[in-house]
């Protein structure tokens, strides 16, 4: 967890301009001063603050929902196009020390973030499978479209237990979905080669025992801030690298603790940098996702997803309600029943609008992770080349 309070200590932006031109001598301060590629570094660090400070603000009914995980999302493309662009017109100092290893560092890291991304996308299909019980027992006790009997009772009280199991099973590592890891890339043809209901990764298979919480702890544990040196040497890229691999890391964690995920968790230990300009959404963000997390006791939770913790609440609510229903229904159950079935309604439909697009964004961000690390290595390997 980072060391430091929620709200961190943010620095100025002139001040960051000033803290990269006196790592050089007084000789190359003004020179540097006017360098275009300092520009476009703070520009990028701008568009940082911007994004995530706007998502650190989200009203408590749309944080951690499926709508602010896109969101989240578009932040985060938005800051790898950013950066690529920004490597792309520096392709020449890409190619030279120590500029190159840090830039094949962050490709590397890549590879780890593929792969929780598609761990993620497997998790958006756990939650398909939990949504088909939920329409089984809305359906089931819908009492405005027919009577509720023991026979619909019963058919909700075994999509309740079997949703509970599903729900209880996802939070070890030999769920149903835990073996799979399908590809972002697979379409067509490409999609049914192989045994059934498994595909090979683009970032590689992942094994059963592969844990996204160990992944993420990996990714945290070698990210480390540039000495002034490097940055010196690479005319501030070494910053840029470390930036958007902390922005990388940072997403990975908020997607790992809200989306159900082979042996996801909240509990990553890392350090949130408090010299850049645009560390205080993130301080801002950590701390309200952890208080989530605290509030509402969700340890054992599936994902601190907003949707997610409407449904078990539902389930546990609707639940106690079944087993303690009687026939005749009293008039006071029968309310309840038609309480909890217009809110697992009203889920159900969320997941109905939200789960594609979020999908979608996943696929999405995932082509551009691996696009980027094609062209960056690219890059890294013609960059010398007129």
């Amino acid at each position: 967890m980072p060391s430091s309070d929620s709200h961190g200590s943010t620095m100025p932006f002139a001040s960051f301009r000033r803290s990269i031109l006196t790592i050089r001598s007084d000789q190359v301060h003004t020179e540097m001063s006017h360098d275009p590629n300092m520009q476009d570094l703070e520009l990028f660090q701008r568009q940082v603050f911007a994004r995530f400070h706007e998502l650190s603000l989200a009203k408590a009914d749309d944080f951690l929902s499926v709508s602010w995980i896109q969101k989240l999302l578009d932040a985060f493309t938005g800051c790898q196009e950013d950066f690529r662009a920004i490597l792309c017109k520096n392709k020449v100092l890409l190619s030279k020390p120590p500029a190159d290893k840090f830039a094949t560092e962050y490709f590397d890291r890549a590879i780890k973030a593929m792969d929780i991304f598609n761990a993620t996308r497997d998790g958006l299909e756990t939650v398909r499978l939990w949504q088909k019980h939920l329409e089984i027992i809305v359906c089931a006790l819908d009492s405005n479209s027919k009577m509720i009997g023991e026979g619909q009772l019963r058919r909700a009280r075994k999509a309740l237990m079997d949703l509970a199991l599903l729900m209880l099973d996802d939070k070890d590592t030999g769920s149903v979905f835990s073996h799979r890891n399908r590809s972002f890339g697979r379409k067509g043809k490409d999609h049914h080669r192989g045994p059934s209901g498994h595909s090979r990764s683009l970032s590689w298979s992942v094994s059963h025992t592969w844990s996204a919480s160990k992944q993420l702890q990996s990714f945290a544990n070698n990210l480390l801030s540039p000495r002034a040196n490097e940055v010196t040497a690479t005319n501030g890229l070494a910053m840029l690298i470390f930036s958007m691999s902390f922005i990388v890391m940072f997403v990975l964690w908020v997607l790992v603790a809200a989306i159900p995920c082979q042996d996801r968790g909240v509990q990553i230990h890392f350090a949130i940098p408090r010299q850049f300009p645009w560390t205080s959404p993130f301080f801002l963000l950590h701390s309200r996702i952890m208080d989530e997390s605290k509030k509402r006791d969700r340890r054992n939770s599936s994902g601190l997803l907003k949707e997610i913790y409407e449904i078990e609440k539902c389930v546990h609510q609707m639940t106690d309600l079944v087993d303690a229903a009687q026939f005749p229904l009293s008039e006071e159950l029968k309310e309840e029943l038609r309480e909890n079935v217009e809110e697992l309604s009203v889920v159900c439909q969320a997941f109905k609008t939200g789960l594609d697009p979020l999908e979608r964004k996943l696929r999405d961000t995932f082509r551009k992770v691996m696009s980027c690390r094609t062209e960056g290595l690219d890059l890294l390997g013609k960059a010398t080349e007129p």
